[in-house]
């Protein structure tokens, strides 16, 4: 897993959102206890080295997730809480809905990884409800994920579909969690967020600069 301290690098093109599974898949220890949110998180299942000896874990009850289904792979039965076919990695086990909640709440996991609308600078986390008069509110489990983790990656791009950030100051959607958020990695650039503000660990596709023109934070 790379450190806080690394040396912030720059390439010429923002990233796919696979390049951004994979970053994430990279920075996960081996041996951690995983679980992948509904959506873009979802597509890291796929860039995990098979050594990793990573333990991914569903909110609908399984534990040993692999990467997504194709195919004749494909099980209706066997799916991750997104409704994603998914397969099955050697010693994968099966609980209840209670069970996989227990095991988000008792602080378990050592990672999980999240989308969302807005994450602030200090790591507040709005993933569930934009307030839109068409949205249909749906928290799901995030909220005991974004407390229950050890550490909370979010995966998600950079500027919203209006070009406003999504890293901000303050949220303005409602809060999934408080502080919650450790690391944000986006087609543009990853950053470290907490108490200290937010950090640049690389950027794609622009330079500092440019993020310090995009943003309304301060970057470290």
């Amino acid at each position: 897993m790379s450190s806080a301290g690394d040396v912030v690098t720059h390439t010429d093109a923002p990233r796919s959102k696979g390049a951004i599974a994979a970053a994430i898949a990279a920075d996960i220890a081996h041996g951690s206890f995983v679980n992948l949110g509904i959506g873009q998180p979802t597509l890291v299942a796929d860039h995990l080295p098979a050594d990793s000896q990573i333990v991914l874990h569903t909110e609908n009850g399984m534990l040993n997730m692999g990467p997504a289904a194709v195919g004749d792979e494909i099980d209706p039965d066997l799916t991750n809480a997104g409704k994603i076919p998914v397969t099955e990695l050697p010693g994968a086990s099966y609980f209840h809905h209670a069970d996989s909640f227990a095991m988000m709440r008792g602080g378990h996991l050592d990672v999980c990884v999240l989308g969302a609308f807005q994450v602030s600078a200090g790591g507040d986390l709005a993933n569930w409800h934009t307030g839109a008069p068409d949205a249909i509110p749906a928290v799901g489990g995030a909220m005991d994920l974004a407390i229950g983790a050890k550490q909370v990656f979010v995966m998600m791009t950079l500027l919203a579909k209006d070009g406003t950030p999504k890293l901000v100051r303050e949220c303005t959607y409602p809060l999934t969690g408080v502080g919650c958020v450790t690391r944000v990695y986006t087609d543009l650039a990853t950053f470290d967020v907490g108490a200290d503000g937010v950090s640049v660990r690389d950027t794609h596709g622009i330079d500092r600069d440019g993020l310090a023109e995009l943003l309304d934070v301060t970057l470290h």
